[in-house]
Parts: C-alpha cells; sequence; structure tokens
C-alpha cells in the first residue's frame, strides 16, 4: 500500500510538471524571420566542420520582410528614408579583422548598417552604435562610413529580403537583394586571410 502511495505521488508530480510546462506562452512565430549570412559563405560548417581551410572575415546579421505581393521601394520603403535594411531589429554586420570600404578603413568589431533607398542609389551606411530596434533612433552622428551604390534592376523578384557574401575582387561583396532590385557593396582588406 505505502509503495503504491509513492508511485501514485510521483506519478502526480509528473503530471502536475508537465500540465505547467504547457502552460507556458510561447511567442508567435516571427512573420521576418532572423536570418545570418559568413564571408567565406558558409563559414561554421565549410571550416568548423568540413575542416577547409579558411579565416572569418565578416558576419551579417539581419530580419527577413517578404514582399507578399505588396510594393516595395517608394512606397512600403519611401525614397530618401533611413531604413533599418530589413525588419525588426536594424541589421548588424561584425568584421573579425579590419576591412575597407568606399576608402575608409573600418576596424574589427560589430557596427549597424542602414541604407537610405532611392529609385537608382542606394547609400549603405555603416554606424558604431549596436542592438538598435528599427531606424527611429538612428543618430548620423555615430556613422562610420557612407557610400552610394548603384541600383540593379533584377529579372526575377525576390519574395524574402536576401543578404549573402561572395567574392569579390579582391575581397568580397556583401549583395542585398529584395522584391525587384538589388546592390552589392564591395568590401576590401589588404591581405587576403581566405585561403583559395
Amino acid at each position: 500500500m505505502f509503495r503504491k502511495a509513492i508511485i501514485f505521488a510521483f506519478a502526480l508530480g509528473l503530471y502536475a510538471t508537465h500540465a505547467g510546462a504547457q502552460d507556458k506562452k510561447l511567442p508567435p512565430l516571427d512573420a521576418s524571420p532572423m536570418d545570418m549570412a559568413y564571408y567565406p559563405p558558409m563559414y561554421p560548417y565549410v571550416v568548423k566542420v568540413k575542416g577547409e581551410p579558411g579565416n572569418l572575415v565578416a558576419r551579417v546579421i539581419y530580419s527577413r520582410p517578404q514582399t507578399k505581393g505588396r510594393d516595395i521601394f517608394g512606397n512600403l520603403e519611401e525614397y530618401g528614408k533611413i531604413w533599418r535594411l530589413g525588419a525588426n531589429e536594424a541589421t548588424e554586420i561584425e568584421f573579425f579583422r579590419p576591412v575597407t570600404i568606399a576608402g575608409k578603413s573600418i576596424p574589427k568589431g560589430r557596427y549597424t548598417m542602414y541604407a537610405i533607398p532611392t529609385e537608382k542609389t542606394w547609400t549603405i551606411i555603416i554606424n558604431k552604435e549596436t542592438d538598435i530596434w528599427g531606424a527611429f533612433k538612428y543618430d548620423q552622428r555615430k556613422d562610420v562610413v557612407r557610400t552610394a551604390l548603384p541600383v540593379t534592376a533584377l529579372d526575377t523578384p525576390v519574395d524574402a529580403f536576401t543578404m549573402v557574401f561572395e567574392k569579390g575582387d579582391p575581397g568580397a561583396n556583401l549583395v542585398i537583394a529584395w522584391d525587384k532590385v538589388t546592390v552589392s557593396l564591395p568590401i576590401r582588406w589588404t591581405d587576403s586571410p581566405v585561403k583559395k
């Protein structure tokens, strides 16, 4: 009898723990999920898992809104206005070595990225302040570099906002694409830390 009482009490404790866990409210799935891109591309898998040679140069963390049939540039994202370069938190880029953008030396470290889109060019901004939501508190005094990039029209629209690094000559390019347009940000360094 005593043994049955212990088993019953244990089962009751398990049930109470399980019921309590079910009551937890988890946040809903984000409509603009967060993503990450590396240079060299797929660095954690290629270098850390497969063991291929290579040194980490840059990583970008960003949220990916979708077009959902909306007219994006010039409408949802107004021309001439500061934009977080994605959704939710402002996009962040981290350099793991000093790099050069638009002729300006940028020390290794973590930065926020913004853009000011127009029909023909996007001004890409690298800013010192990090952990920012949106562009509501953007402070131009903390800009590290600004550079105007030409807009290229895409034959096939991109539904989900996308950022990806590709090999440049020299260095790398950060390709940014959404809806019907793309821009490419050249990133350079003096000697290539990435083995071919």
